[in-house]
């Protein structure tokens, strides 16, 4: 990776890290006296409370830090595409009827097992497209839509940061991305051969980085080529293979100034 960039997206990861550490800190602060803040409504929980300070304050912490911190991770990664793709917002198209049961075919046989997925079940055909598409216009709001100039590519991906997914949305995470493909497809129509990818990726594996992702569930509606999970993921917004390297050392380094605050956050309120 050039110099440049490398320090670019440290910078990145330092300053979103630093922020969301302020932001933690500001927070808590704001909720020590109030009786209905997150920690102190779990310090009336007498159950819980029995079990002592430190898993009381976790307790109370790790769900809305767990969600706080995917969504830190989502704007982090887009602002890291940024160093080698142009992202891009919603698509503005059209979708056909014709495709909306192509879609619906698809999932249906993914669903029942009675196909494997693949990229060439809804990639590489034709349709005809009426003169006046007026009555299938729609609007549909994109988490992240890459297009990659050096290889004339355009690329969609439904990330969760968590590094999980529901099983019962795989389904419908599928069919959202197929929805976007089409009116991409359909948007792009004057273009010859346009080159559209469709993606699902997570921050982290669940099963450990280097470790074989297994959340059947998932595989059941996308193909192997559609997955980025965890260090593949980061690699790919970097458009590099030491992109997770680059930003998981520099994660090191700055993520000391979250635990700073999170033992500033338990004194204010066990040891005030």
């Amino acid at each position: 990776m050039e110099v440049a960039k490398q320090r670019a997206i440290q910078s990145i990861v330092n300053a979103y890290i630093t922020s969301f550490a302020s932001g933690l800190l500001t927070r808590y602060e704001s909720e020590v006296d109030d009786a209905e803040g997150v920690v102190n409504m779990k310090k009336n929980n007498c159950f819980i409370a029995e079990l002592g300070e430190e898993f009381m304050f976790y307790s109370a912490f790790v769900r809305s830090f767990d969600s706080s911190f995917g969504n830190l991770l989502e704007k982090m990664g887009k602002d890291i595409a940024k160093q080698s793709f142009e992202v891009r917002g919603s698509i503005n198209s059209f979708l056909l009827p014709e495709q909306t049961q192509r879609i619906a075919s698809i999932l249906d046989s993914y669903n029942s097992h009675s196909s494997k997925p693949k990229i060439q079940h809804y990639a590489n055909i034709s349709w005809i497209y009426p003169t006046n598409i007026n009555s299938f216009i729609r609007t549909h709001a994109t988490d992240n839509y890459f297009y990659n100039e050096r290889t004339n590519e355009h690329i969609l991906i439904e990330l969760k940061a968590s590094g999980d997914l529901d099983n019962k949305k795989s389904k419908a995470e599928k069919n959202a991305l197929l929805d976007e493909y089409y009116m991409l497809l359909n948007q792009l129509r004057n273009e010859t051969n346009p080159k559209i990818k469709i993606l699902f990726g997570t921050a982290y594996n669940k099963f450990g980085e280097g470790n074989p992702w297994k959340q059947e569930r998932v595989q059941q509606f996308f193909a192997q080529e559609e997955l980025l999970i965890g260090k593949d993921y980061w690699n790919f917004i970097c458009d590099d293979s030491d992109g997770f390297n680059i930003i998981f050392e520099q994660y090191k380094i700055s993520c000391s100034e979250i635990k700073r605050v999170l033992k500033n956050i338990k004194r204010l309120y066990f040891e005030g």
